[in-house]
């Protein structure tokens, strides 16, 4: 019995053994399996394949540390940080700052770099900002990764601050050019005006432009010719030259040109050509066209002053036919008898309830345009009372032109100033400066050291001489019997009635005038000489300046502060001129300083003898508009757009107009 027991157990152990084979070994498998661990964890295919995904990834990073140093790998991570994924092809290329940025439309495996990888085997987050590690390639930011970053932000910031700026400047300087040339006025600056119609367009009158090309070149490869003996090729681009500049002419636009001109353009081309193979040399041809820009620029400042000295000249000249008109009416005053030149209403002129003018001309024209328009937008003329003061040579002319042109029911006078026996060098300042030989000298000598060309005819202007434009300093002395008088220039064309201005408070002030500082200019600081003890320690430099052309004076006050003793005071100092230069604008300055009431720039809008940029609106506005400048109304320079606010008050018709060709 015991040997079949025995013979029992040993069976039954090989088949425990099989079976605990058969149950294990599949256990086994499946444990050792990655994808049986996936698949018990999520159960999904989409979770399995993001896994395997970032698997690889960590598998293409350890390659990455075998092909990049850490100095690299250091870079891409901050520079990822910053801006989004590299492309690694382009980075292989060219190992620079400018490395090209991936869109949001990268690849997931490449957009997996900045992630954390919780779940895959050697991955690890430290959680440190700016820090993580991945196997043995340890990417940190450093403390210059940080500051290299934060110093880039910082720049790019700066920059676009500035390009804003920058296109805030361009767009308001274009703004303002554009502006500027709807105003400019073509009749003065001619056909050269550098905001013509053709400049709109590029291609406008791209044929003459092609020829001043071609004409420029041919002068810069013509010098080269003679420099290197050149001498067939020097006489065929002469030749050519030659050609081309008869055929261009005066023409300043395509329209001008004659149709054969194109052939002469095609050949010049050829002639060009063969200059360019034999003689070009970038180093001669970029200094002779900068050569011819020297000389072209030095052109270009002589003609400036030349034209500088031509205004002046137009400026203090009288046109013939004003001359003409002054002539025949003196002669015709002078033929008339005694009793005839007498002016109606005498006992108004020391009235001082009535409205009063001073006007102090040697125009007839220009006296007869400010009267007339004054009177013609006055409500009631009859309490108008016009006092005109001129010299011996147009005193017989302006009578007889208010005796036949008569202001309606207005009064009016004329003087002469050389009549005024009390103003006298004894008691004049000017007059005795004016007798002396050194002002005589500085005056009308050409050649003196210290004004030559344009500036000295300036100086030598007549009207800085003549007493007529220095008595506005003498209003009390010439109209002792009135309380207050408007003062008026020859150069203004009255729009508006202007009885209001003997309203106007002057506030204790002598003077009532517009002011005509802006944000920098026209101030003390430009008429004043301020290197001057005198003047520094007595004036503001940034004080406001004002206007002569239309104040209104209170003769009363002035009589009170001594007004014409202030102005011989600093004309006594500014003999030698060390406190000013010239004109009665700075000694007014500081005659009044201190004593001007400003008035409503409405009343008196000033510039249409220089600035082509008066707004429109203001002009039609104003009650009196100015053409203080060179360019009078009165003359062919002046500017076309502003001159019929002048002529629509001159009697063109008129018999002695006509005679003279006077026209409008």
């Amino acid at each position: 019995m015991a040997p079949n027991n025995n013979r029992t157990k040993g069976s039954h152990f090989p088949l425990l053994a099989f079976l605990l084979l058969c149950l294990l070994a599949p256990l086994l498998f499946f444990r050792a399996s990655p994808l049986h661990t996936f698949h018990d964890q999520g159960g999904n295919s989409a979770v399995t394949s993001r896994k395997v995904a970032r698997f690889r990834e960590w598998q293409s990073l350890q390659d990455l540390e075998s092909l990049f140093s850490k100095e690299v790998l250091d870079v891409i991570v901050s520079n990822t940080n910053d801006v989004g994924p590299l492309s690694l092809e382009s980075f292989r290329k060219n190992l620079s700052a400018s490395w090209r940025v991936v869109g949001s439309k990268a690849s997931d495996a490449t957009n997996q770099v900045n992630e954390p990888a919780n779940n895959v085997g050697q991955e690890k987050h430290d959680g440190k900002e700016g820090r993580f590690s991945v196997g043995h390639a340890q990417w940190t930011d450093t403390p210059a990764q940080l500051s290299r970053r934060q110093l880039i932000e910082k720049r790019k910031e700066k920059r676009a601050a500035e390009l804003i700026r920058e296109d805030e400047v361009i767009v308001k300087l274009e703004n303002s050019a554009i502006e500027h040339s709807k105003s400019v006025d073509s009749a003065v600056l001619g056909k050269y005006n550098i905001w013509r119609k053709e400049n709109e367009n590029e291609n406008v009158d791209s044929t003459v432009r092609l020829m001043r090309d071609q004409i420029i070149m041919a002068k810069v490869y013509l010098s080269i010719a003679k420099m290197k003996n050149s001498l067939q090729l020097y006489q065929e681009l002469e030749s050519q030259l030659k050609g081309s500049q008869r055929a261009l002419g005066e023409a300043t636009s395509d329209a001008e040109l004659k149709p054969s001109d194109h052939e002469n353009i095609k050949t010049m081309g050829h002639v060009l050509s063969k200059a360019k193979e034999q003689l070009y040399d970038c180093k001669l041809v970029t200094g002779k066209l900068r050569a011819m820009l020297q000389t072209a620029d030095e052109r270009v400042r002589g003609l400036r002053k030349q034209s500088t000295f031509l205004s002046q000249l137009a400026a203090k000249t009288i046109p013939n036919g004003i001359h003409c008109l002054s002539m025949r009416l003196t002669i015709d005053y002078f033929l008339l008898p005694l009793e005839q030149r007498k002016f109606p209403r005498s006992e108004n002129l020391e009235n001082p309830t009535l409205y009063h003018y001073a006007l102090f001309s040697d125009n007839v024209l220009a006296a007869s345009v400010v009267v007339n328009s004054t009177i013609v937008n006055a409500k009631d003329p009859s309490k108008h009372v016009f006092h005109l003061v001129t010299d011996k040579l147009n005193f017989g002319a302006m009578n007889m032109w208010f005796l036949l042109n008569p202001p309606g029911k207005a009064t009016i006078n004329v003087e002469n100033v050389d009549e005024f026996k009390w103003l006298n060098s004894s008691y004049c300042p000017v007059l005795r400066q004016l007798e002396s030989a050194t002002m005589k000298e500085y005056y009308f000598k050409a050649g003196h050291p210290t004004t030559t060309g344009a500036s000295n005819l300036k100086y030598r202007n007549p009207k800085y001489l003549s007493m007529l434009n220095h008595l506005r300093f003498y209003l009390p002395q010439v109209y002792p019997k009135l309380d207050k008088i408007l003062f008026l220039d020859d150069d203004i064309v009255v729009q508006k009635d202007l009885t209001g201005l003997w309203a106007v408070n002057l506030n204790g002030n002598v003077n009532g005038a517009v002011e005509t500082c802006g944000e920098s200019f026209h101030r003390f600081d430009k008429y004043l000489n301020f290197s001057n003890p005198h003047i520094a320690k007595n004036f503001d430099p940034n004080a406001c300046g004002w206007a002569y052309g239309m104040n209104m004076f209170d003769l009363k006050v002035w009589k009170k502060k001594d007004i014409t003793g202030i102005y011989h005071k600093w004309q006594n100092l500014n003999e030698d001129r060390v406190l000013w230069k010239l004109g009665t604008l700075p000694p007014g300055l500081m005659t009044f300083y201190g004593l001007t009431h400003p008035l409503d720039k409405s009343w008196h809008v000033l510039g249409l003898g220089y600035n082509p940029s008066v707004d429109r609106s203001e002009i039609d506005n104003a009650a009196v508009v100015h053409y203080n400048g060179n360019m009078k109304p009165w003359l062919e320079i002046a500017m076309t757009k502003y001159r019929s606010y002048w002529t629509k008050y001159v009697k063109f018709s008129h018999p002695y107009l006509q005679n003279c060709r006077l026209h409008e």
